[in-house]
């Protein structure tokens, strides 16, 4: 096992994970369950899930299609996201 490629990916989605609205959801049904470990065993299996199909989605995609078009249409998708959260929106003025 790549060990460094290990340490990238946990501090990547770690960080990115703080503040996110699932762990505002886990808090809240924390808070408020008699159970907090059946909260913690929930939403932890879906953070794996959602990560496991994540993963395989990516290893398909390098599979088929070449990883400089990949990074390509990332990198387009997100300048389009960053456009679109400094555009201000017509409709909330």
């Amino acid at each position: 096992m790549d060990f460094q490629l290990f340490i990238v990916s946990f501090v990547t989605v770690f960080v990115s994970e703080l503040g996110d609205k699932s762990q505002l959801a886990a808090i809240a049904l924390g808070g408020s369950s008699p159970s907090p470990k059946a909260v913690f065993l929930g939403s932890a299996s879906a953070l794996l899930l959602a990560s496991l199909l994540g993963v395989l989605l990516g290893e398909s995609t390098a599979l088929l299609l070449p990883e400089k078009l990949v990074k390509g249409i990332a990198a387009i998708g997100f300048g389009l996201l960053a456009v679109r959260l400094l555009w201000p929106d017509a409709t909330n003025t």
